[in-house]
């Protein structure tokens, strides 16, 4: 995917903060598994919060097949965005308070994923990122299940990241001004697993649950 950034894609605020490497794309799209869907529902704008994951240069999400966004998307354009705060910036200023980020933005059609074997594929891949080996754990999955879920994909070919990071940028002549400025590091905080009560005796938790991380 390294390639000349479309026009679309091509960044022009802040513009020396933008990354088109396929390195730095795939780094921030795997380290969130939160995303935001944008498209056009019966002639109106719409953005859905879903999950994805990335598979080589595709990324995936699901849902219900009776979604409206899974319907519009199968026929529409879409813009799937990823974001990740990592730190408040307090600047001198409010025109220059601004936030340590990183995010990712593609653009293209969705494609809908019909095979059955694949789409099995894809939700074991789905399930075991993010918890590895938990697809082999859990209840097998019922054919009813499998058409109630509609999953599409999206090439990652028309995409660009943006990324912050460092203190304030004030104006050279507020630096005088007497206010306290600074970061406010903001991180996930993955505490320790919380058993369900109606889990069965004697089941024990897997390392892997234990050692769940993000990114």
């Amino acid at each position: 995917m390294d390639k000349a950034p479309s026009e679309r894609t091509r960044v022009k605020r802040y513009n020396h903060l933008a990354k088109y490497d396929a390195e730095t794309i795939h780094g921030i799209l795997d380290a969130m598994p939160m995303c935001s869907v944008g498209y056009v529902f019966e002639g109106k704008p719409v953005v859905t919060p879903t999950m994805q994951w990335r598979d080589g240069n595709m990324i995936y999400w699901h849902g219900s097949s009776a979604s409206r966004m899974l319907r519009a998307v199968a026929t529409h354009q879409v813009c799937v965005c990823v974001s990740i705060v990592d730190a408040l910036v307090l600047a001198r200023s409010a025109y220059n308070y601004n936030l340590n980020h990183r995010s990712v933005m593609v653009f293209g059609e969705a494609r809908q994923i019909t095979d059955d074997q694949e789409k099995r594929h894809q939700l074991e891949n789905f399930v075991n990122k993010v918890i590895p080996g938990q697809w082999d754990r859990l209840r097998p999955v019922h054919e009813k299940e499998l058409k109630a879920t509609t999953l599409m994909s999206l090439e990652i070919s028309e995409a660009s990241a943006k990324l912050r990071t460092g203190h304030t940028e004030d104006d050279e002549e507020d630096y005088a001004f007497p206010v306290w400025c600074g970061l406010v590091p903001v991180s996930f905080n993955i505490a320790a697993p919380i058993a369900d009560p109606r889990n069965l005796p004697g089941l024990e938790m897997p390392e892997e649950v234990l050692a769940f991380k993000l990114g």
